[in-house]
């Protein structure tokens, strides 16, 4: 046994010594397609399978393909990754299923990930910069292929912890920072892939027709993978590559080198390779061989050696599942009371959690309602201080004013008293000197400053048009009244305009007009309600009905209604008819008649009634 491990050694190390020089080429695919909390995916896992297939065909010299991952199996596939990626010039990875953008960064689904808010995103998902970081260790070409630009199903049902938090549609654009580096989109940034009707999407397909092409350049190989794809989809769908090379080409598959003589038919080799695995016969021969010769009726037949050591792997795995089986139903029997603690402990957590978080919104919504109050009350502050400044610099400029303006006047009073003494003494007449001049300031806007502080206090209706009249005066004895002054009503002087300054606000009462009434600082006219109007006193009252005046017609009829009345009274008819040949008559008021035949149809007929009246 131990010369057989050591001959197997030796043939693994002579398959994989002829590439140990060249140029080393690793990758890794994986397609998510089995998602636990959205539907699956039809295309990822086939995705994976049709790319790994080309990066076996275009000579990697190791290939790994992962299907279905969750997120611990995804982290530990890149970490692995990442240790081939520090031995190798070339490193490639290809990922098939769903991704998400959060933010200007980009996550990579796994299929464990339920992402019922979008801060699950960093605990659920792996970030495209750890990708990043697994092909970084490669010395001439780091690419990454991203086929996940499709449309989220995650983004639809997410909550938003944060309103303003963006959850974009597609991935975002990225700089890579590294240089040689280049990342590969379905589709351009912010705009989603489909997944067409074939059972690979449209980019895959591409991607297997026009990379592996010997010699051709990335970039080239990418712009054909492009077109191709727009004309499939009907031009919906553009791919995007993001990065840069440098001016030589990157082709992912070496130009075939040109013969110049006749060669050995290479399938003599591999036969005689394949002889000596069959001898070894263990899966890691079988493996190294396949790597060297991944296609070839040789490597059909390698397959079957490698599906035949499967099965047998398979059995034996059966058997011992079928026996964990067993060992795992009695230590669940044994630990299904511990079970159902740990489920009360988790719900018990998980109530704690969504506490915790509405505590702490709650707490958000609270300090963002203080800080606004207190920029509210900052902002009343300021304007008080503003207000306040204005009111103490109008003083002062008032108060220098009045200063310049006596300095000056007590100056031409001086002046003028010498004037008047030199006149005096030459003239040698006594003359009696004014001793004041008018101020600086005209009455008429020193009265104009009087009257606006009486319309401030509420003592003055009219305008202030410096003409000091009788209702101004009016409104300087209203103020002596309710201010306990007993100013002179008849001057608008400085100490009138100080005293009514000194008041901060309504002195007088609010007078209004007749049909109005005081409401607060302002009048508002009275409304009556119908059949009432505003009296003398400023009260509704009754509209009375006028008295009907007799016109001439009216007056005509009163004097003959009077006329007949005065008249003698006239003989009256009885009510009764009185017939006979000269026909009928109503029988007068007084008269008697005597029946001597019928009465018919209302009448006494002649021949029944005699002497009528006696």
């Amino acid at each position: 046994m131990g010369a057989l491990r050591w001959f197997s050694l030796v043939f693994f190390i002579w398959l994989t010594c002829g590439s140990a020089h060249a140029e080393r080429r690793v990758a890794l695919v994986i397609g998510n397609s089995a998602y636990k909390s959205v539907p699956r995916l039809a295309n990822p896992a086939n995705d994976a399978d049709l790319v790994g297939s080309m990066f076996k065909k275009a000579g990697f010299d190791w290939i790994e393909i992962k299907t279905d991952l969750n997120a611990t199996e995804m982290r530990k596939a890149l970490r692995d990754f990442g240790g081939r990626a520090r031995e190798a010039e070339v490193a490639v990875i290809y990922y098939a299923g769903h991704g998400i953008e959060l933010e200007g960064t980009n996550y990579l689904i796994p299929t464990d990930a339920a992402l019922d808010t979008d801060s699950d995103v960093l605990d659920e998902t792996v970030a495209l910069d750890r990708a990043l970081f697994a092909v970084e260790p490669a010395k001439q070409l780091r690419l990454i292929i991203l086929d996940a630009c499709r449309d989220n199903p995650f983004a639809k049902t997410m909550k938003r912890t944060v309103a303003a938090r963006a959850v974009g549609r597609g991935l975002a654009k990225v700089e890579p920072t590294s240089p040689n580096t280049m990342i590969a989109f379905a589709a351009k940034a912010g705009s989603t892939a489909s997944d067409g009707d074939a059972k690979n999407s449209p980019f895959a397909a591409a991607l297997v027709e026009r990379l592996p092409t010997p010699g051709l350049d990335l970039r080239k190989a990418f712009g054909f993978v492009r077109d191709d794809v727009l004309k499939n989809t009907s031009y919906k769908q553009e791919p995007y590559v993001y990065g840069s090379l440098g001016g030589n080409d990157v082709p992912l598959v070496p130009a075939k080198p040109t013969g110049t003589g006749p060669q050995a038919s290479p399938d003599d080799a591999i036969r005689r390779d394949y002889e000596l695995a069959l001898q070894i016969g263990t899966r890691e021969v079988w493996s190294a061989f396949l790597a060297r010769y991944p296609d070839g009726f040789y490597a059909s037949l390698a397959k079957g050696q490698l599906s035949r050591i499967a099965a047998e792997d398979a059995r034996a795995a059966a058997a011992d599942k079928a026996r964990q089986a067993e060992e795992e139903k009695a230590r669940l029997a044994s630990e299904r009371a511990r079970k159902a603690e740990q489920d009360k402990a988790a719900a018990a957590a998980k109530a704690a959690e969504d506490a915790r978080l509405a505590a702490e919104k709650a707490k958000q919504i609270e300090e963002a309602k203080a800080a606004a109050a207190e920029q509210r009350r900052k902002e009343a502050e300021a304007d008080a201080a503003k207000a306040l400044a204005d009111k103490q610099a109008a003083e002062k400029a008032l108060a220098d004013k009045l200063a310049s303006d006596k300095a000056a006047a007590e100056l031409a009073a001086k002046q003028a008293t010498e004037k008047q003494a030199a006149v005096a003494a030459e003239q040698k007449v006594a003359a009696v000197a004014p001793t004041t001049t008018p101020p600086a300031m005209s009455p008429q806007e020193g009265t104009k400053l009087v009257q606006s502080e009486l319309r401030r206090v509420g003592c003055l209706n009219a305008a202030a048009d410096g003409d000091w009249n009788a209702s101004s005066q009016r409104s300087l004895t209203l103020f002596n009244k309710y201010a306990g002054m007993t100013f002179d009503t008849k001057l608008a002087s400085f100490d009138v305009l100080d005293a009514i300054k000194a008041k901060p606000g309504r002195v007088c009462p609010l007078v209004c007009d007749h049909g109005f009434k005081a409401d607060g600082d302002a009048c508002v006219k009275i409304a009556c309600r119908a059949g009432y109007r505003v009296n003398g006193d400023n009260e509704c009252e009754k509209v009375q009905d006028k008295k009907p005046v007799a016109t001439r017609d009216e007056a005509k009829r009163d004097q003959e209604r009077r006329q007949t009345e005065s008249a003698p009274t006239k003989q009256q008819a009885s009510g009764q008819i009185f017939c006979d040949m000269q026909g009928c008559r109503p029988v007068p008021k007084g008269c008697q008649l005597e029946y001597r035949g019928g009465i018919g149809n209302g009448a006494v007929h002649a021949s029944g009634t005699s002497n009528p009246c006696r």
